[in-house]
């Protein structure tokens, strides 16, 4: 007879009664301490062991049986029962711990009206910011508008990953939070550290579709390897051994650990793993002093009577916005441009960073697809919902690519930049009357000297130099034996000092071509037909 309460398990075994305490804290495999206390009749024993032991389950087996007058046998035989009806509580234990509790989220026809009004804003984007700053959030614009979309991308079957990246003290983790706070509460998991092998054991449905936060880079470095696979894979697989609770023998089981899953890091290191790097967005927290003032001026507006009020409306907004997304649901998004855009190739590492802004572009459709017709096709027998992104979601991945993938002329010494905008105007003359795409022509190191009048061989020779290592410009192997030829891959951006990223279609020459054949469109759903009360079931985590 077992015997199981928060604060101990009894299990009586003929005439012996055996009490266990310290039972929950074992929440792992490797291990299994307990405090046991054996009783017979007037005799007992006491003792705390790891049974996994066997040095521990020995000498308590050879000092127990002396004290309840038992062969050491027939306690051997006991002590083993325990071990196996413990092994078969602490695999439920593990379970419920890891295992997240289904909760129902209910929504009123107010809610959904309110979320609605929201998700078909035509000016969206900018109501998000809005909120963003009324929920004390002070500029970080585009760190606020990628992280927002970061997260709906949970929704995709590729998702975005994130790292973001600061001094100590400048703020990343409030601007994780800030992103965070917008996300229904059953649709994130958030941890400050993770072991090794943590994420192989969780539910197999917990992460799916779900943000994985973790708050600093360095609480997740046992677990990179494992983030990495999820990033990539889409999900995790394991073989791990441990003994069956009925026979007692060892046996193989597999864990598996389902995404996709958006993955949201925070850190304050310098250099950050590459292969983690290239599969993740870095953004970096505004440190100029300008934005220290923005943040003291908000933090003294928060003691005002004001500020406390803003509070309140605070929890309203971001209620709001947890509504919105909980109606966003997981449709397939085509993009019927995708053959027309461009993004630079002169390296393996932009394979990785073509699908961050392709992921963008889809993103920015899915927040929008209470915006969008909705369209059906029939393909195999099964129909398929999708939306379709629009000129308006290439806009946003372009803007927002620039800013995170980009860089700025402002990293160039002034002699070189000279040098760039020199070759830029050579190469756009040179096209024009060649009749020639930027990306086909070519041209030496001597054409270069004698465009760049005033400049010496040496002055060329070392700007091209830098200009290559810094990839604006990209060598070919030229037509006559080793000479070589320079392919200009900045195409005139960024003058101003903003950020750029070279290589993106241009989206105006886009909108002056004839719009796309599209098939008669459904209509999308009006308010009218959405049901007064809506039922979400979720997984929250405990």
């Amino acid at each position: 007879m077992t015997d199981v309460s928060e604060e101990e398990i009894t299990l009586q075994l003929g005439d012996r009664r055996y009490r266990v305490r310290g039972f929950g804290k074992n929440l792992s495999y490797d291990q299994l301490r307990i405090n046991l206390l054996c009783s017979r009749g007037g005799g007992f024993h006491v003792d705390t062991l790891d049974l996994y032991s066997s040095r521990q389950r020995a000498a308590f087996i050879k000092q127990a049986s002396v004290e309840l007058s038992m062969t050491e046998e027939g306690m051997k035989k006991d002590l083993g029962q325990v071990l196996r009806k413990l092994e078969e509580l602490q695999e439920a234990q593990i379970k419920k711990a890891t295992t997240p509790e289904a909760r129902e989220v209910v929504l009123s026809a107010e809610e959904i009206a309110e979320a609605m009004k929201l998700l078909t804003d035509p000016r969206l984007l900018e109501r998000i910011l809005t909120d963003f700053e009324r929920c004390g959030v002070v500029g970080e614009e585009t760190n606020k508008l990628m992280g927002y979309l970061a997260v709906v991308s949970r929704k995709l079957d590729e998702p975005l990953a994130v790292i973001i990246q600061s001094s100590s003290a400048a703020g990343k983790t409030s601007l994780m939070e800030a992103v965070l706070a917008f996300v229904p509460e059953e649709d994130r998991v958030k941890y400050s550290a993770m072991t090794g092998q943590s994420l192989f054991y969780l539910g197999e449905q917990d992460l799916k579709h779900k943000i994985l936060a973790v708050v600093e880079e360095e609480g997740a470095k046992r677990a990179s390897y494992a983030l990495k696979l999820l990033q990539s894979e889409g999900e995790l697989t394991i073989a791990s051994t441990g003994k069956d609770p009925e026979t007692g023998r060892l046996v193989t089981r597999e864990y598996r650990v389902e995404g996709p899953v958006m993955i949201f890091l925070t850190t304050t290191a310098i250099e950050i793993d590459e292969e983690l790097m290239n599969r993740c967005v870095v953004l970096t927290v505004n440190e100029e002093r300008e934005q220290t003032r923005a943040i003291h001026r908000l933090q003294r507006e928060r003691q005002t009577l004001e500020g406390l009020l803003a509070r309140v409306d605070r929890e309203r907004t971001l209620a709001l916005h947890r509504n919105a997304q909980r109606l966003l649901k997981p449709l397939v998004v085509v993009n019927p441009y995708a053959r027309e855009l461009t993004f630079l190739d002169d390296r393996t590492r932009t394979r990785r960073d073509h699908l961050k802004y392709l992921a963008l572009i889809r993103a920015s459709a899915l927040l929008h697809q209470h915006q969008r017709p909705r369209k059906t096709v029939v393909h195999r027998g099964k129909e398929v919902e999708y939306i379709e992104a629009q000129i308006e979601d290439l806009e946003v991945a372009n803007r927002l690519s620039h800013q995170v993938l980009g860089r700025s002329l402002d990293e160039l010494p002034p002699q070189t930049r000279r040098v760039l905008l020199l070759l830029d105007q050579m190469v756009t003359k040179a096209c024009e009357e060649q009749k020639l795409a930027r990306s086909d022509y070519r041209f030496s190191r001597r054409e270069a000297r004698e465009y760049a009048v005033g400049l010496s061989d040496f002055q060329v020779r070392t700007h091209l130099e830098k200009l290559v290592a810094l990839e604006y410009l990209l060598v070919h192997r030229g037509g006559r034996g080793q000479s070589f030829v320079y392919e200009l891959l900045y195409d005139g951006q960024g003058k101003d000092g903003t950020p750029f990223l070279t290589g993106l279609l241009d989206l105006a020459k886009l909108r002056r071509a004839a719009p796309l054949e599209e098939p008669e469109e459904e209509k999308p759903r009006s308010l009218g037909t959405l049901p007064s009360g809506i039922v979400l079931a979720a997984a929250a985590r405990a």
